[in-house]
């Protein structure tokens, strides 16, 4: 099974300049917590991502007002990315060793065109799969 089997196809996204408050309507809207960061619409290549985690630690944890900012001020970058061909195996093999809960899909150009995440993994692949990498990525951090 590859990424491309069990994929989100064209997830909802932002650039660097929506603003926060965009961000989180998006994530509302699609019911997610990770929206992709692209570089602009027409290219759609991806520059980094944002978590809700990212918003609250980044500016709501540091007394930062977040109605004021963009996703360029508190995006994650480089994102971590898998490619639709990538095996299940390996994108669970590398969201295991990063500790992450979803995970971008960029084609060979590096524009998104997809996101796979836990639940997707949950819902799509083998049972002991999907078990054996949501207790991996559920571990907790080393301090």
């Amino acid at each position: 099974m590859d990424v491309r089997d069990l994929m989100t196809p064209n997830p909802a996204y932002c650039t660097p300049e929506t603003r926060l408050e965009a961000v989180a309507r998006l994530m509302v809207r699609h019911d997610c917590g990770e929206i992709p960061v692209v570089e602009s619409a027409e290219t759609m290549r991806l520059v980094g991502v944002i978590t809700d985690r990212d918003i609250v630690c980044r500016t709501l944890a540091q007394g930062k007002n977040p109605m004021g900012m963009t996703a360029g001020a508190c995006m994650s970058t480089p994102a971590l990315t898998v490619t639709p061909e990538t095996s299940l195996e390996d994108c669970c093999q590398l969201m295991e060793a990063h500790q992450i809960r979803r995970m971008p899909v960029a084609d060979a150009n590096g524009c998104c065109c997809g996101m796979v995440s836990q639940a997707d993994i949950a819902r799509r692949a083998p049972q002991e799969q999907a078990g054996q990498m949501l207790k991996n990525v559920s571990r907790p951090a080393i301090a």
